[in-house]
């Protein structure tokens, strides 16, 4: 029931499941305060957009548990996770694990099953001590760094910015979505040679210059892409939230680490899956219209950077409207509820 964070346990039951960490195909993985389910869905739209084979793990779910475990957008069957959860139940031995670290092997196992040519990993809590940390990643994706979960990462953007750098590997492509990360970003990246890829320097997403062109572009270190579609997910943030997502792509392509069959080894066809895949995700409690008479919206936004995003998007999208906007709000009592609520 309780959050430990550490890998040692994590590591001694993969090894007992005869499981690796390191997947037969490429691995992202992404760390960040907000944005990371909002990539994770990018990602794995265009790359099922190019005719990929694509696992992804994220957390936590909103309705039933096999939100968490998806293959080709689907969430995993019973008869599926059952069976991973029975395999790790059985490697553990008296080894504790806690929920998420049950899952997460649980994850693992159900994914080098599936033989896909891509995985994805969302890490649940920072990202140094995080059980989705044992899997030695391709490319690490930092979203963004604010402040959350005080109790275990600590309460200033240099102690969380160390955490999640964490997910970092030596050698490796780390993209940033951070604009201004902390001090203790940068030093981890330079620490292990890391190739640096930051938003506002490396890559961008600048909105074309015609009044009511919602269209933009992506300039990268890698290829600029024109005239991309907006993303399936509102808000203005969720552009640059693409543009990380797709030079993280990126970043595998130029390495040759996507597989040579799929659509993404041509640049035409690599292109219209990106804008396919951006027009067509979906994510569930991002700015979600559930009514419309009255306009009802739901958001999962718990701390002050994404209530600072949210707030922004509610602006934008009612400006023009006429009496009052209630805001129902409910979350843990660890979180910032003032900061929030102002």
């Amino acid at each position: 029931a309780e959050i430990e964070l550490g890998l040692d346990r994590v590591a001694g039951v993969l090894m007992q499941a005869k499981l690796s960490t390191i997947f037969d195909c490429p691995l992202i993985t992404v760390a960040g305060t907000n944005g990371k389910g909002s990539v994770v869905a990018m990602l794995e739209a265009m790359a099922m957009a190019a005719g990929l084979n694509v696992c992804s793990y994220t957390s936590p779910h909103i309705f039933k548990y096999n939100e968490r475990i998806r293959i080709n957008g689907q969430a995993v069957a019973d008869d599926v996770l059952c069976e991973a959860f029975e395999h790790i139940d059985q490697a553990r031995g008296d080894s504790p694990l806690t929920y998420f670290e049950f899952g997460t092997l649980a994850a693992i196992d159900v994914f080098f099953k599936q033989r896909p040519d891509l995985v994805i990993l969302e890490v649940g809590l920072g990202g140094r001590l995080d059980a989705v940390n044992i899997m030695q990643a391709d490319v690490s994706i930092l979203t963004s760094v604010a402040i959350d979960h005080v109790d275990w990462l600590g309460d200033n953007r240099e102690s969380i910015g160390f955490e999640k750098a964490g997910i970092f590997r030596a050698g490796k492509t780390v993209i940033c979505g951070e604009p201004e990360p902390p001090e203790s970003v940068i030093r981890q990246a330079e620490k292990l040679s890391c190739e640096f890829i930051q938003i506002g320097h490396q890559y961008d997403a600048i909105n074309n210059k015609q009044v009511n062109d919602s269209r933009w572009t992506l300039q990268s270190c890698y290829t600029n892409i024109s005239d991309l579609p907006e993303p399936g997910l509102l808000g203005e943030f969720q552009k640059s939230n693409a543009a990380t997502a797709i030079v993280a792509l990126q970043a595998l392509q130029s390495k040759g680490l996507l597989p040579i069959y799929s659509d993404l080894t041509n640049h035409d066809q690599f292109v219209q899956a990106i804008a396919t895949g951006l027009a067509k995700v979906r994510l569930p409690g991002r700015f979600q219209q559930v009514n419309s008479r009255p306009v009802v919206y739901v958001d999962v936004a718990h701390n002050l950077h994404a209530a600072q995003a949210l707030a922004s998007q509610i602006k934008s999208c009612h400006h023009n409207e006429q009496g009052k906007t209630w805001a129902i709000v409910a979350m843990l009592s660890d979180k910032d509820v003032q900061g929030v609520l102002k």
